[in-house]
């Protein structure tokens, strides 16, 4: 251990002169580690909340989404054969989708109608959990009773606690728009069997959506042998915007394809400029307990310079003396570091028991489904901004540190003793 090293941690100790200073350097430690431990925290929070929205986005809908600019799509088999030769594209499926209401007694809501076809849109998207039912009851070859009276239909966990549907319950789906007729256009009312119930976590699906088969969506919206468009999966997702230009560049126009970052760019702009706000104002924290730091070296070279005076009498350079004070300020900086990054990936790797201890306690509730995207706080730890994290708080402190032990090295030993 060279003297400096030793010099430095015999000047944390409390002595009874100096028991301010103690005090300001306990605080100053504890200053950084609430910074780096709530920084941690909030970035892994931040970075789960994103990818699992990311994923639960994705699983619900797909990749790449190929419309028609001028309308619906008649001939989609042909246009699903042109795209399963390109590059990347590992899966497709129809889609028809329009907008109804929906009624069981006195309860009425309005929802969110996609036909599919279940033998290729399970390999396309993930609708998450089926609480009841089952997705394969869509099948248009499924001996689901007389499909033309009650065909059946999928629901969303909350869209079905909210009309009081359950598995095997009708209910009545009203399509405002109706149907060109004689008369004109007459709104139409079919019943429906509820053939299953999803939940996918994202609060807006399962709250709106409703699955049918693509025959039953076909008749029920009067959309003949058209679909809405096609539903495409790639083998990586971040390829999607080279997928949707290879696709466009193949089908030419009026083919329209669009990625899910583009339907959903806002979204994760937001997230991304929050995620960088936040960090920005919880390293104030830490930039507040450097300040303490200063001050607290500043007092300690004042309480020291008799200290000082004698080092450089029994030949301590400048240099040295710098480097007592400047690793005096790196020990705390270290520590609270330190403290900091444990507490904090402790934490975000515990973070739904602590939310759901904290919520009891409280009798509070963190994430209200009907307000968040999801139902629980999800946590993802990046250990590349931890590392970031502790270079920022480690720089700040070594800049912290430099100007009180620039000051002491250059106290001039003489004046120093002439008041001893």
């Amino acid at each position: 251990m060279g003297y400096e090293l030793f010099v430095s941690i015999r000047y944390l100790r409390a002595k009874r002169k100096q028991t301010f200073i103690s005090i300001n350097t306990v605080i100053s430690t504890l200053g950084i580690f609430l910074g780096v431990a709530a920084l941690i925290i909030v970035l892994s929070v931040m970075a789960g909340f994103e990818t699992e929205l990311r994923n639960k986005i994705l699983g619900i809908n797909s990749h790449v989404l190929l419309m028609r600019l001028d309308g619906n799509m008649e001939h989609y088999h042909h246009v699903m054969d042109e795209i399963s030769g390109l590059e990347r594209v590992v899966a497709s499926t129809p889609f028809v989708y329009g907008q109804a209401m929906v009624r069981k007694g006195k309860r009425v809501t309005g929802v969110v109608l996609r036909g599919i076809a279940p033998e290729s849109a399970l390999s396309v998207i993930n609708v998450g959990k089926m609480i009841e039912g089952d997705m394969s009851f869509l099948a248009d070859d499924d001996n689901w009773g007389d499909r033309t009276d009650s065909p059946p239909i999928v629901l969303g966990k909350e869209l079905a606690g909210t009309l009081g549907a359950r598995y095997g319950d009708e209910v009545e789906v009203l399509l405002p728009m109706g149907i060109p007729t004689p008369m004109g256009n007459m709104p139409r009312i079919q019943r429906f069997s509820v053939a299953g119930v999803f939940e996918s976590g994202f609060y807006e699906y399962d709250s709106t959506l409703i699955f049918l088969s693509l025959a039953d969506s076909k008749r029920f919206l009067n959309t003949g042998n058209a679909v809405t468009g096609i539903q495409i999966r790639i083998d990586s997702i971040y390829k999607a915007g080279e997928v949707a230009e290879a696709i466009e560049a193949r089908l030419g126009y009026p083919y329209w394809a669009r990625t899910w970052m583009e339907m959903n760019r806002n979204l994760f702009a937001a997230l991304k400029l929050e995620r960088t706000v936040m960090f920005i104002i919880l390293s104030l924290i830490v930039l507040v307990a450097a300040f303490n730091i200063i001050i607290t070296l500043i007092m300690s070279v004042m309480e020291k310079t008799g200290d000082i005076a004698i080092l450089k009498s029994m030949g301590a350079t400048r240099a040295s003396i710098m480097k007592i004070f400047m690793i005096q300020g790196l020990l705390v900086g270290a520590v609270g570091t330190f403290l900091g990054c444990v507490a904090g990936i402790v934490v975000s790797l515990n973070i739904k028991p602590t939310v759901a201890f904290i919520e009891r306690l409280f009798g509070i509730t963190a994430l209200p489904n009907d307000v968040y995207y999801l139902s629980s706080i999800p946590s993802q730890v990046s250990y590349p901004n931890v590392a970031l994290i502790v270079l920022v708080t480690l720089g700040l402190c070594f800049a912290a540190s430099i100007y009180p032990a620039w000051s002491a090295s250059r106290l001039d030993p003489a004046e120093a003793l002439r008041y001893e």
